[in-house]
C-alpha cells in the first residue's frame, strides 16, 4: 500500500457516519429472546408431558428420554420455520477458542420425486460430523475421523438468520472430550453434588447448588479499511509493530467518556441483536484505553453464560463489519496501552439463596458464607498454578503482568473485613466462639458481617481473583479466550476442597464420643458447628499464602509469593505443565471430569496452538520488516542523500565555506547513518528469526517446540520491532505506508 492511499483512507475513515439502526419498536423486555426456543415457546410448541419432561431435565438434571425426542423436535422445527429457518445445525465449542456449525437444510425426499421438509429427533440429539481436521492432541487418526455432536438440552436452542442452532457436546468414538462443553458440564455437576452436601449442614432442605457466571467482554474498534491496511492485524489479530501515539491513555479522558456516535450505532445494533438472542446485556461503557469499550451482562447459569459469550464474540464480529469497523478481541492489539481482558464473576447459589452472600439472618448463615469462601480460597492455593494455566495462551500472555492486568501469580484479596473476619475465626479461643444459648438453643459468636461489605472490598485491581460483595471476580481471563476453561479449572479445584471439608468434618464427628457429644450440648455447642469451626479453621492456616492484599505488581510480591509457594512461572509453554501435575490429574480423574489422556491430549493442543500463533506472526513480522519497512526507509535514505549531495553542491561556491556546508548536512547525515544501522540490523535479525523458527520447527516433541518459540523466536520478534518503531518517528510520514497508531486509536 502507498503512503497515498493510506491518508486517503485515513480521511475516508474520519468522514464516516453511523450508520442508521432499525431498532424494534417495543420495549427491550418484548422482544427478548425473540429467536431462542425459550420455555415460553416450548409450551405452546410442545405437548404437555413433553414440555414437563423437559422442564425435569433442565431443573433437575433428569436424564433426557430419547422417546420424547421426536416430539421435542417437531415443534423446534415448526417454530423455526415460522421464523423463516431452512437449516439446522449442530453448534458445539472446539479446542480452537472458537465455535463450529455445520449446516444441513431441513429437507428429504419424499418419496415421489419431490422433497419433505424433517427433522427427527434422531437428527437432534446426535450427529457423526467428519471434523476430523478440529485440534485433538492425539486421540483420533486422520483415518478415524469420527466424532460425535449430541445436544445438550439445558442450553436453549436458537435461531440465527435461517439456520436453527442447536448447542452440543463434541466427543471422539471413544467418549474422549474434544471441547470445552463436556468438561465444563461436568464440573458443574460435580460442585453441585459437592456443595449440596456441604450446604445441607446448615439448611437441611437446600437440593441443588448451581454456578453463576458473569463476564465482563472488553475489546477495541478499529476502522474496517484501516484495518485491511495492516497486515499484521488481519492475520494476527494485533500490531506486530508500531510506535505509541503522542496521546493515548495518559489522561484517563476515554474511560467512561461519551461515546462516539459510529460507535454508539454499533452498540445500539448488537445489544438489540444480543437480546434478541436471549443474552442479557446490561451494560456498556468506553474502556480506558482509546477506541476501547466494554459489554457485560447480567449473571446467568455457567453454562448458558459461556455458550451467550461465545455467540456475543461472534455475533460482535458481523455487527461490526456493518457499520464498516472491524472488532479486535486480542488480549494486546496495541503496544503501550491497556489491553483487553474478559473478567469472570463467579458465584454460587442454591435453590434457597446464595451461598456467598452476607451477612446472614442467623449465625449458621454466617458461618456457611465463611465455610464456601474458606474452602473457595482451599481450591485457588492448592491448584493456583492450573487456574493459572487455564487462562494462559500466546495472546493473553502478553497482558498478564502488564501495568493493567492481573500480574501473572494468581493470589486472592478478600477486603479488610473478610480477612478480619477469617483472622477472628482462626485465632479465638474455642470457647470464645460460642455464647449462651439463643432461641435455636446455640449461637455462634462469629461477628456479623457489616450491611457495606460489598463497598468494603475490591479495591485491589493487581489481584487476580477478588472477592467482590457475593461473588470472586476472576480477573486474568483473557478477551478472546472461551470462559469455559477457566470455569472448568475453578469448579473442579472447589469441588473438590468441598468434597475433602465434608469427609474431614464427617470424621470429625464419627470420632466423637458420646460421653464428647453430650459435653457438647449440654454447654450449649452443636458437635456438627464445632466439627465444622475446627476443620475451617484448619483449613484458614493451610491457605494463609493465597491471600494477599498488597501490590500485585512489585518486585517485592514476586520474591513474597515465591516464598509462600506460589507458582511465579511465566513462560506460557511451562505454564500449561500444571495441567499434568499429579495433583491436577488426579483432581479431575476424580471428580470425573477429564482422564490423563485427555488432559495430555488438551496440552498438545495447547503447545501446537502456541507455537502456530508464534510461527503466524514471525512470518508476517518478516514480510512486513523486508517488503514494507525497509523499503520505505532506504527511500526516505535515498532522499536524504540527494539532500546532503544537494546542499554540498550549492555550498561548494566560493562565497560560502565548506564549514557552513557540513553543518547543515550533518543532522541529515545522522538520519542517513541511523537508517543504515537500523534497516542493516532489522534485516540481520529476520534472518536470525527465520533461523530461529526453522530450528525450533525441525524439533519433533511438541512441549519442546513451543518452549523453543518463546525462548528464541519471540525474542527476535521484539528486538525487531524495537527497531522498526525507532525508523517510523525517523521516516517522513508521508511516506510510511502502514497506518500509526494515532489514525487506528482516534478514528470517531
Amino acid at each position: 500500500m502507498s503512503a497515498e492511499l493510506r491518508f486517503r483512507l485515513v480521511g475516508e475513515a474520519f468522514k464516516k457516519q453511523p450508520v442508521k439502526v432499525e431498532t424494534p419498536k417495543e420495549r427491550p423486555s418484548e422482544y427478548f429472546g425473540k429467536y431462542v426456543f425459550s420455555r415460553q415457546k416450548m409450551f405452546k410448541y410442545l405437548p404437555a408431558d413433553v414440555y414437563s419432561q423437559m422442564v425435569d431435565v433442565m431443573d433437575h438434571g433428569a436424564p433426557l428420554d430419547r422417546s420424547i425426542a421426536d416430539a421435542v423436535a417437531r415443534g423446534m422445527k415448526q417454530w423455526a420455520m415460522e421464523l423463516g429457518a431452512t437449516h439446522y445445525t449442530h453448534w458445539f465449542q472446539p479446542l480452537t477458542e472458537g465455535t463450529a456449525e455445520k449446516h444441513d437444510a431441513f429437507v428429504e425426499h419424499d418419496g415421489k420425486g419431490g422433497m419433505v421438509e424433517e427433522f427427527t429427533g434422531k437428527l437432534l440429539m446426535q450427529q457423526e460430523p467428519d471434523a476430523s481436521s478440529f485440534p485433538n492432541g492425539g486421540i483420533r487418526n486422520t483415518f478415524e475421523a469420527r466424532g460425535y455432536s449430541a445436544w445438550d438440552p439445558t442450553s436453549p436452542v436458537f435461531v440465527i438468520d435461517d439456520t436453527l442452532c442447536i448447542p452440543t457436546i463434541f466427543i471422539s468414538y471413544t467418549g474422549e472430550s474434544l471441547d470445552y462443553k463436556a468438561p465444563l458440564l461436568k464440573t458443574l455437576h460435580a460442585i453441585d453434588e459437592a456443595a449440596t452436601r456441604v450446604a445441607r449442614y446448615f439448611e437441611p432442605e437446600v437440593k441443588k447448588v448451581t454456578v453463576n457466571l458473569g463476564w465482563e467482554q472488553e475489546y477495541f474498534l478499529v476502522d474496517e479499511d484501516l484495518y485491511s491496511a495492516r497486515p499484521d492485524l488481519m492475520l494476527t489479530g494485533r500490531t506486530l509493530m508500531g510506535h505509541d501515539s503522542a496521546k493515548n491513555q495518559q489522561m484517563d479522558d476515554h474511560y467512561f467518556g461519551t461515546i462516539p456516535d459510529r460507535v454508539q450505532a454499533f452498540m445500539k445494533d448488537l445489544e438489540t441483536q444480543a437480546l434478541e438472542l436471549g443474552i442479557p446485556c446490561k451494560t456498556r461503557h468506553n474502556e480506558v484505553a482509546p477506541m476501547q469499550f466494554e459489554l457485560a451482562p447480567i449473571f446467568e447459569e455457567c453454562n448458558l453464560a459461556v455458550d451467550h459469550n461465545m455467540l456475543l464474540m461472534s455475533l460482535m464480529k458481523r455487527v461490526a463489519r456493518k457499520h464498516s469497523f472491524r472488532v479486535l478481541l486480542h488480549e494486546k492489539p496495541f503496544d503501550g496501552i491497556n489491553g483487553s481482558g474478559k473478567h469472570n464473576n463467579w458465584s454460587l447459589s442454591t435453590d434457597t439463596g446464595t451461598l456467598l452472600h452476607a451477612p446472614g439472618k442467623t449465625p449458621e448463615q454466617n458461618l456457611r458464607f465463611i465455610t464456601f469462601i474458606v474452602e473457595t480460597l482451599m481450591g485457588v492455593w492448592r491448584h493456583n498454578g492450573l487456574l493459572k494455566a487455564s487462562i494462559m495462551s500466546a495472546s493473553n500472555a502478553h497482558r498478564l503482568g502488564a501495568n493493567e492486568a492481573p500480574p501473572a501469580i494468581i493470589s486472592s484479596f478478600l477486603g479488610k473485613q473478610v480477612s478480619e473476619l477469617l483472622e477472628h475465626l482462626e485465632r479465638a479461643d474455642k470457647d470464645d466462639l460460642f455464647a449462651m444459648k439463643g432461641k435455636q438453643g446455640k449461637k455462634l459468636d462469629i461477628p456479623q458481617i457489616p450491611e457495606l461489605l460489598l463497598d468494603n472490598t475490591d479495591r485491589n485491581r493487581t489481584s487476580p481473583f477478588a472477592f467482590t460483595g457475593n461473588r470472586f471476580e476472576f480477573r486474568a481471563v483473557g478477551s478472546e479466550a472461551n470462559c469455559a476453561s477457566a470455569m472448568i479449572a475453578l469448579n473442579a479445584a472447589v469441588a473438590d476442597e468441598l468434597n475433602d471439608f465434608r469427609q474431614r468434618v464427617d470424621e470429625k464427628m464419627s470420632r466423637l464420643t458420646t460421653e464428647q457429644t453430650e459435653a457438647l450440648k449440654a454447654s450449649g455447642h452443636s458437635p456438627l458447628m464445632h466439627a465444622i469451626i475446627d476443620t475451617l479453621r484448619e483449613d484458614i492456616r493451610t491457605c494463609a499464602a493465597i491471600r494477599f492484599d498488597g501490590n500485585g505488581y512489585s518486585d517485592e510480591w514476586v520474591q513474597e509469593a515465591t516464598r509462600r509457594g506460589l507458582d511465579v512461572e511465566k513462560s506460557c509453554p511451562l505454564i500449561f505443565d500444571r495441567y499434568l501435575d499429579d495433583q491436577s490429574v488426579a483432581m479431575f480423574e476424580r471428580l470425573g471430569v477429564m482422564t490423563r489422556k485427555e488432559l495430555e491430549a488438551r496440552n498438545e493442543v495447547k503447545w501446537e496452538t502456541y507455537v502456530k500463533k508464534l510461527q503466524i506472526e514471525a512470518r508476517v513480522m518478516g514480510d512486513l520488516a523486508m517488503n514494507h519497512i525497509i523499503p520505505v526507509a532506504t527511500h526516505y535514505q535515498s532522499k536524504l542523500i540527494k539532500n546532503v549531495q544537494g546542499i554540498n553542491d550549492i555550498f561548494s561556491t566560493p562565497i560560502f565555506t565548506s564549514e557552513k556546508a557540513e553543518r547543515l548536512s550533518a543532522r541529515n547525515m545522522k538520519l542517513i547513518e541511523e537508517i543504515a544501522e537500523r534497516t542493516e540490523t532489522i534485516e540481520r535479525l529476520v534472518e536470525e528469526l527465520t533461523d530461529a523458527r526453522r530450528v525450533a520447527n525441525r524439533i519433533e516433541n511438541i512441549r519442546s517446540r513451543a518452549i523453543a518459540y518463546h525462548d528464541t523466536v519471540e525474542p527476535k520478534m521484539e528486538a525487531i520491532r524495537h527497531e522498526v518503531d525507532h525508523l517510523e518517528m525517523i521516516v517522513e510520514d508521508g511516506l510510511w505506508t502502514l497506518p500509526k497508531y494515532r489514525e487506528l486509536l482516534f478514528i470517531r
